[in-house]
């Protein structure tokens, strides 16, 4: 399937409703409208294919830069290929759900993130952290350092009031994932959001969210989820 067969086919797939709950996040034109779930077909015949993923994230569109995300080879992307994704990431969605998904594949995601996360940019810092919850929630403990885990904790409960909207929401989400499937620190990440307390992540033209990694940590440990693992990152 070539480069003017998938857009025609996102194209056809796109939805009005879906379009303006893209645009209501912070999506801008050009983008469709296309639904995740409605790509998975066209995946499907595709399986995976770098050099389209590259032409379908240059576009600037939103549903092809998302779809591109889903074919991407990302052991054959290096650090310049990611920097040049995360660079044209030009909201939440992009930055924290299709590029540090994809990296969360990669053999140097947890160098890459790191440089991320110590960039001081919104949403680089974002898909740093974001990049982690994807790979704790992934991989095996012992692909990670307690220590560095550890110290990445502390790091939240210092900074988090005090950084960017977006990076707020997604260092809110590593203390929930240290907790809910980093087993080594179930404990201390409990225990550190319990500290951090109500994160208030400010949105443009909609009502501010009140995030509580603490309580979202004892609802899973209620139900017996710690150690939860998913078996897939990409959908």
């Amino acid at each position: 399937m070539d480069f003017e067969t998938v857009m025609q086919e996102l194209e056809a797939l796109g939805k009005e409703r879906m379009k303006k709950m893209y645009l209501s996040n912070g999506a801008h034109e050009p983008l469709f409208g296309t639904a995740t779930g409605a790509m998975k077909p066209i995946a499907k015949k595709i399986k995976i294919n770098q050099p389209l993923a590259e032409e379908l994230y240059a576009t600037g569109n939103y549903d092809a830069m998302y779809f591109a995300g889903i074919i991407a080879d990302p052991k054959a992307m290096t650090e310049s290929d990611f920097e040049r994704w995360i660079d044209a990431a030009y909201f939440y969605m992009l930055s924290d759900y299709v590029v540090a998904v994809t990296l969360s594949e990669s053999d140097h995601a947890q160098d890459i993130a790191d440089k991320w996360i110590a960039s001081g940019q919104e949403l680089k810092m974002s898909a740093g952290w974001s990049c982690y919850c994807w790979l704790l929630g992934n991989r095996p403990d012992n692909e990670f350092s307690e220590s560095k885990m550890s110290n990445m904790l502390d790091i939240v409960k210092n900074t988090i009031h005090d950084s960017p909207e977006r990076t707020k929401a997604a260092m809110n989400n590593f203390l929930y994932t240290v907790g809910v499937s980093f087993s080594p620190l179930n404990e201390k990440a409990s225990e550190t959001a319990a500290e951090v307390g109500i994160v208030e992540v400010k949105r443009e033209k909609k009502q501010n969210s009140f995030l509580n990694a603490y309580e979202s940590i004892q609802k899973e440990m209620d139900k017996g989820k710690l150690g939860f693992k998913r078996k897939y990152v990409r959908c």
